[in-house]
């Protein structure tokens, strides 16, 4: 209850100084802790790594990876940090982050801000041993030549330093990255980036505004190269006409409510392509123990979340979990994989 008091307090300051003022807490060790042991039939698996729960947290909210462990420990089964890239940058011009109150959804055009590859493998250094499932987000420097080479260098340095790692060719605010989506691109960045991976799985994270004849030839060049999974689906440059907010009109990526319907529609689309085997994580929209059950059921293998945080308040993690508790046993699931893919 006191954390979702202070997260109604943070709303009301500037999206960016309330991220900091909130990362500063947890680094503090002001966060939440979840006490309980997660129901065993949480208990799932991700590309071949057991998870006490499926509920994870989305890339993006700690881009340095400067409190994982404090974002396990408030019931996250998994936690995904970055984007990182190799050179620090301070990303776009403020402001950039947009609440749509409203709608209850943000528009945010960031573009990697981040303390770069060196930082980042030092704070992945100062955890390792400790448990809990950590991944990295790779992403590429605003103004790389080539940003091929700027995923191939992060993943190399960061090498047995993470549980999993997500190449991120989907985000709306790097200029040209979305062109890697393509087949031709997407072949060579793929085999450029398998060429230098560890044993941890390797994920890549499209964006909803594909078509979906466009599965098909994403999941056909996963397999090509030995990934392990998808990312369905990164932040939406369409704007629904369900939009309320007048800051609807705000240029980059939307995440909310207002795209999970499209992006639950786009995990089915994998599914019914990929078939049982390929590891998928359900992202977009997810702020209910029923929004999340419908990923699941539409064929995600696991969720993550983030702007459900920023209206919802922490407790939103433990909400859902009991809830897809509830109707995992409601339906006759005797754990979340009964569950994946059912309709």
């Amino acid at each position: 209850m006191l954390h979702d008091l202070a997260t109604t307090f943070l709303r009301g300051l500037d999206p960016e100084q309330a991220h900091k003022l909130t990362l500063m807490g947890l680094k503090a060790g002001l966060g939440p802790k979840e006490k309980t042991e997660d129901d065993p039939v949480l208990a799932t698996s991700l590309a071949g790594i057991a998870l006490t729960n499926p509920v994870g947290l989305a890339a993006g909210f700690d881009k340095n990876a400067d409190a994982p462990d404090a974002l396990l420990a408030m019931g996250f089964g998994f936690v995904e940090c970055g984007a990182v890239t190799p050179r620090p940058q301070d990303g776009k011009p403020r402001p950039r982050i947009f609440r749509l109150e409203e709608d209850e959804a943000v528009i945010n055009r960031m573009g990697f801000p981040n303390l770069g590859l060196e930082h980042f493998r030092r704070q992945l250094q100062r955890r390792s041993g400790r448990p809990g499932l950590v991944g990295v987000n790779l992403g590429a420097n605003l103004d790389s030549e080539d940003r091929v080479a700027d995923y191939v260098a992060c993943l190399k340095e960061l090498r047995g330093l993470a549980g999993f790692y997500t190449v991120n060719v989907s985000s709306p605010n790097t200029p040209g990255l979305r062109t890697l989506q393509a087949s031709g691109a997407l072949d060579e960045l793929l085999a450029r980036v398998v060429a230098v991976r560890d044993e941890a799985p390797v994920f890549i994270k499209i964006a909803p505004d594909i078509e979906d004849r466009e599965a098909a030839d994403i999941v056909a060049a996963i397999g090509r190269h030995g990934l392990n999974g998808v990312i369905v689906s990164n932040t939406s440059i369409t704007r629904p006409e369900s939009l309320q907010s007048d800051k609807m009109g705000e240029a980059g990526g939307l995440s909310g409510p207002p795209i999970f319907q499209r992006s639950t529609d786009l995990v089915r689309e994998f599914r019914h392509v990929a078939g049982p085997d390929l590891a998928i994580i359900g992202v977009g929209g997810v702020d209910s123990p029923e929004t999340a059950y419908a990923k699941i059921r539409a064929g995600a293998n696991a969720i993550q979340l983030y702007t459900g945080l920023v209206y919802h308040g922490p407790s939103l993690i433990t909400e859902i979990k009991e809830g897809l508790v509830e109707r995992l046993q409601a339906d006759g699931f005797a754990s979340v994989a009964d569950a994946v893919g059912v309709g």
